[in-house]
């Protein structure tokens, strides 16, 4: 059963994503903020499906939690699943992510109209220099700024790998950082097929003031939040 949702689900987001993407490109002349709304709004209808499908719904807390003002977010990576939750939440938003994903018919598209900062990751000094220059000027246009700080998805279970770029950034712009944590790669994992039944939940944590501290610092602090409340919603649920 868990196979054939899957499956249909697949062949929704395989109908939808073309003509989602054509809408996306028709409306990019019109400001950002205004297009990543008709984003938000894809996400939220992709996600109402995925529940009604294949039975995978979620639980976010912690609004509390988030600023007024945009900033940096640094969420854990383990799925598909947050890169539409995430847009529900932030609005207008832009990604740090790898310059291949751009190369993606359709789905690279969207990403290219999303303002996002497209790096290559075999050039370590180039890249930190693009996170940093194009990272600080999205966060004063006024978008919030999405990275994985683990560079790519990883497995539950995992050691976490948390790279230097994103907390350069947050130490150099003088931007706060958001950590959130999430157990949806118990669910909807890197590599699997099969989406599970059941309830991911995601924590957005308390602001991390990075005028206060170093690039270390900043790595270090929200790797220990997110790790540790990853562990205590793994304790919770099981």
């Amino acid at each position: 059963m868990g196979y054939f949702r899957s499956t249909l689900y697949l062949m929704f987001m395989w109908l939808t994503i073309p003509v989602a993407t054509t809408i996306f490109l028709i409306v990019y002349p019109i400001p950002y903020k205004y297009r990543s709304r008709l984003i938000s709004s894809w996400s939220r209808v992709t996600l109402s499906v995925l529940s009604f499908i294949c039975g995978l719904k979620f639980e976010i807390s912690g609004h509390e939690n988030i600023p007024e003002k945009p900033c940096i977010i640094f969420c854990k990576h383990q799925s598909t699943w947050e890169t539409m939750a995430l847009q529900l939440l932030f609005t207008p938003q832009v990604w740090i992510l790898k310059r291949e994903l751009l190369w993606i018919p359709f789905f690279g598209w969207t990403l290219a109209s999303m303002k996002s900062i497209a790096i290559d990751r075999s050039s370590s000094k180039k890249a930190l220099k693009q996170v940093v220059e194009q990272g600080t000027q999205r966060l004063n246009e006024g978008n919030w700024v999405v990275i994985f700080p683990e560079g790519t998805r990883t497995r539950p279970g995992d050691k976490p790998n948390y790279k230097v770029g994103g907390a350069m950034l947050a130490n150099q712009s003088k931007f706060d950082v958001l950590p959130i944590a999430h157990n949806a790669g118990e669910f909807w994992p890197k590599g699997q097929y099969v989406k599970k039944a059941g309830t991911i939940k995601m924590v957005i944590g308390p602001v991390i003031k990075s005028s206060e501290l170093s690039t270390k610092e900043i790595s270090r602090n929200a790797e220990q939040w997110i790790e540790t409340t990853l562990n205590e919603i793994y304790e919770k649920t099981y």
